[in-house]
């Protein structure tokens, strides 16, 4: 299929409802996956469209995929000893990066996201709000 055809395709999943998009994974692979997200669906369905015209993941990539456990912290990256400030309601807070984690007043954690929620009381991005990645 020539690539404009599947730009059209895609382009078409954006006016189906729900229950649209459920009839038209069944009629194209079969029982579709129990999602109650239209949104994410219309991904689904635009992924297994263009994999089917032009080619699925390679081998590599499926094997890193189907690995097990979950991958390095983000943030580890900075390497052991690295130091990671922010100021949060006038106290600044210093975060230091360990082999196993991330050390804050005498604790260490395994995220900077695990970091982020002590200091701030809620649920954070770690890396957002030590300004590894922007709000954007």
């Amino acid at each position: 299929m020539p690539d404009t055809d599947i730009t059209a395709q895609i382009a078409a999943l954006a006016a189906l409802d729900l229950r649209d998009l459920r009839s038209t994974w069944a009629e194209r692979y079969g029982d579709p996956p129990a999602l109650r997200s239209a949104p994410l669906l219309r991904q689904l369905l635009a992924w297994r469209l263009q994999a089917a015209a032009h080619g699925d993941l390679d081998r590599a990539t499926r094997r890193q995929l189907q690995r097990k456990g979950s991958g390095e912290a983000e943030g580890l990256h900075l390497g052991i000893g690295a130091r990671l400030t922010r100021v949060w309601k006038g106290r600044t807070h210093e975060v230091i990066v360990e082999p196993e984690g991330f050390s804050w007043e005498g604790q260490t954690y395994r995220s900077l996201s695990a970091v982020a929620t002590a200091i701030a009381g809620s649920r954070w991005n770690g890396p957002r709000f030590f300004g590894l990645r922007s709000s954007t």
